[in-house]
């Protein structure tokens, strides 16, 4: 008997999905949990797996079509998958002038998914050195992230120039060439979300400039403790976002948002962190924020930045968000005014330190300065309660123990 292949049940807050790439054709074996196809949603990449091992008999969906929650895409013939019709996935080539290896029992433990591929591929990792622990010995992305974090990654020195986007053509050669590429899903999205801010927000941005140097020496001088304590490094950022949390609790109304004509206050930072990736930008949420340390913060920061290099974001990621930080300085980016994330009411955008004179007690003196926005809604928001927060915000940054003390 024949069995459905359909796609997975779609949040609430996703409509539909993108058949974005196909690994199997018609008449391919495949095994159970393989990855059979890619669906690209307006946000992440879904992986369906295949339910059982057999042939795929029938593709019912074509790449590029516009797919909603449990439609039929592709049918499989169940059955033993035997070593005479081995499955076809992507794996790590080898050079053109080695001899290919003979078959053995443990084989089939070096067949990585698409995601596996990629991590592999981008840390030029042998699989045949990696313990799989995935269905039949398999080796699985999360055996190649712990084999990389157990020091098994070559150097960075080693690892191969990234990709280019999927959505950025290579132009024909020749004078006054152009090439006609469509958007992705998520970049749509992304285009929809920015006319909906522009459109239905009384949209509004305020600036201010923070003296980093306290928390420049502050980072200077714990850096090395912090990191052997922790095993991650004190960047900027956590200091932004425990700053942005404090400060949300005494400004309630900029952790605000509108539905209809009511205001809902929130109890809770979920802080959105801004973060590029090839196909666009995201927004992963730290959760509770007020409640967590410099580490956490840190640890957090870095394993969505990690997610999102290697598409591994999932739809819980990047769901809810009651404010959001974007650093723009990360680019060279001196001044800017962010977009609000609509339903939020406010985003607060960090730019690039430079050093500047500025004058302290009289005296003109070098200094590590940094130029912040607050985009915010100015339908809720007022421009004394904007100004009142990004003082706040400085007067944090500009004495760091005040965190510390919880002032």
């Amino acid at each position: 008997m024949s069995i459905e292949v359909k796609v997975p049940v779609l949040p609430e807050s996703v409509s539909d999905a993108v058949i974005a790439t196909w690994h199997k054709q018609p008449g391919d074996s495949v095994r159970r949990d393989e990855n059979l196809v890619d669906l690209e949603t307006d946000k992440v990449v879904l992986e369906v797996p295949a339910p059982a091992d057999g042939v795929l008999k029938q593709i019912i969906k074509n790449t590029g079509d516009i797919v909603g929650s449990q439609e039929l895409i592709a049918v499989i013939e169940p059955g033993a998958v035997t070593d005479a019709a081995p499955v076809q996935t992507k794996s790590i080539a080898t050079p053109a002038a080695a001899p290919a290896a003979a078959p053995t029992a443990t084989a089939g433990a070096t067949e990585l998914s698409p995601a596996g591929s990629r991590v592999a591929e981008e840390n030029r990792i042998d699989p045949a050195n990696v313990s799989g622990t995935g269905r039949g010995g398999q080796v699985t992305k999360e055996d190649l992230v712990n084999f990389m974090r157990s020091g098994g990654a070559v150097t960075p020195a080693a690892k191969p120039a990234p990709a280019a986007p999927a959505a950025v053509a290579k132009l024909p050669a020749g004078p006054r060439s152009e090439q006609r590429v469509p958007m992705t899903r998520m970049r749509t999205r992304i285009a929809e979300r920015m006319m909906q801010a522009k459109n239905s927000i009384a949209m509004l941005t305020s600036f201010n400039e923070i003296n980093l140097k306290a928390v420049s020496d502050m980072r200077k001088s714990q850096q090395e403790a912090f990191e052997k304590a922790h095993g991650v490094k004190l960047g900027f950022m956590s200091f932004f976002v425990k700053a942005a949390a404090d400060a949300l609790k005494r400004h309630p109304i900029v952790n605000s948002s509108v539905d209809g004509n009511d205001v809902i206050y929130h109890g809770y930072s979920d802080i959105s962190i801004a973060v590029a990736t090839e196909k666009g930008l995201v927004t992963p949420v730290l959760r509770d924020a007020e409640t967590m340390g410099f580490a956490d913060i840190e640890k957090a920061i870095a394993g969505y930045a990690k997610k999102a290099r290697e598409g591994g974001l999932a739809l819980e990621d990047l769901q809810g968000g009651t404010f959001t930080i974007t650093n723009g300085g990360t680019f060279g980016s001196l001044f800017s005014t962010p977009i609000v994330n609509p339903p939020q009411s406010a985003i607060l955008g960090m730019h690039a330190i430079k050093e500047r004179a500025i004058v302290e007690n009289g005296v003109v003196v070098a200094a590590p300065m940094m130029y912040v926005a607050l985009s915010y809604d100015h339908r809720i928001i007022d421009g004394k309660d904007a100004v009142l927060f990004l003082v706040d915000i400085k007067n944090q940054l500009e004495n760091p123990h005040r965190m510390l003390l919880g002032l």
